[in-house]
């Protein structure tokens, strides 16, 4: 691409700086101040540096990579340069034999790809699902990658599964996101639900009957249970303060129909299960079996859920290290 050329704009001299008055001034010739030089090499260094990193090794120009987003303002640097491509979005999903699960999740990276055209997105199974994994990562040899799970706390998926899985693939350069939850784009993706199942702030919000159980997966970690509540926590304060109780499929309790006694035993009858789940499959449906009115949905591909992918996505790519990453996923 040939540059356009150099606008120059006929401007007045600038008058003569004012002699140095410190030691060692010429005879009579004008001395420009030493601060001015010192704010003259700093302009000429960032023009330098911002031209060299549009040059290649080879010596050619790079192309203007349009793809990348900008950098936050006040965030990180991102450690990728600007005419380098921006590595792969590999969405890691957990698997499940319903059908629905895989077109949700298909759905839903759609959504990335129109919020983030150019990227390069990709899905893997950590189970029951093509593609799995392994092959998805097979099929990147030589490039960089970024997993982000779609996944909504710190489980043992999360914490072993996808270690190993990139340990097991040195062929590609990987970093690993945070997992989805906690954050305020869930809660805004679990309050759309649950409008679209039928609360109405207007009559709910103030109902003492009201109630809302926060319908998850389950999991041993303790890890995942702590995320689970503080996403409980977050989505009370959405709703205004109506009680919001987690519960489980499995693994941990109380289940359910469990949570769902208790509320009823302190007479909060109006109760509404939010699913606390990426895609429909067999926990989100035992979940929405024992609500006594309709259940909320999945998360699918809500939009916020596409937002906190890109999020995650980005906030990986800013780390600078990987002690950085570890820290990012550990405080996630």
């Amino acid at each position: 691409m040939t540059e356009p050329p150099t606008q120059h704009s006929h401007r007045p001299p600038h008058p003569p700086s004012p002699p140095f008055s410190g030691t060692g001034g010429t005879h009579g010739h004008t001395t420009v101040p030493l601060d001015s030089t010192a704010q003259l090499l700093t302009r000429v260094t960032a023009q330098l540096s911002t031209q060299l990193s549009l040059v290649s090794r080879n010596g050619t120009r790079r192309p203007m990579d349009r793809t990348r987003p900008p950098a936050a303002a006040g965030g990180p640097p991102s450690p990728y340069a600007p005419g380098d491509a921006p590595p792969t979005l590999l969405v890691v999903a957990h698997g499940s034999r319903d059908p629905r699960a895989l077109r949700t999740v298909l759905a839903l990276l759609d959504r990335v790809r129109d919020l983030r055209p150019g990227l390069d997105v990709r899905l893997g199974h950590i189970e029951l699902n093509r593609p799995l994994l392994p092959d998805t990562l097979d099929g990147l040899r030589g490039a960089d990658a970024v997993l982000v799970p779609l996944l909504l706390g710190r489980g043992h998926h999360v914490k072993h599964d996808l270690p190993a899985a990139a340990a097991a693939a040195p062929f590609v350069r990987t970093r690993i996101a945070a997992p989805l939850g906690p954050h305020p784009l869930l809660v805004e993706a679990l309050y759309g639900r649950l409008v679209e199942a039928g609360w109405d702030a207007a009559d709910d919000q103030g109902d003492r009957r009201t109630a809302v159980v926060l319908a998850a997966a389950g999991s041993r970690d303790p890890d995942s249970a702590q995320d689970t509540r503080r996403t409980a926590r977050m989505l009370e304060e959405r709703l205004g303060g109506v009680p919001v109780v987690p519960a489980y499929a499995s693994a941990a309790t109380p289940t359910v129909p469990a949570a769902l006694r208790r509320l009823a035993a302190r007479g909060r009858h109006r109760t509404f299960v939010a699913s606390y789940f990426t895609a429909p499959g067999r926990f989100a449906s035992a979940a929405a079996g024992a609500a006594p009115r309709t259940a909320a949905l999945p998360l699918g591909a809500h939009p916020a859920m596409a937002r906190l992918l890109l999020h995650r996505y980005d906030q990986a790519v800013s780390a600078t290290g990987p002690a950085q990453a570890v820290r990012l996923l550990a405080s996630a």
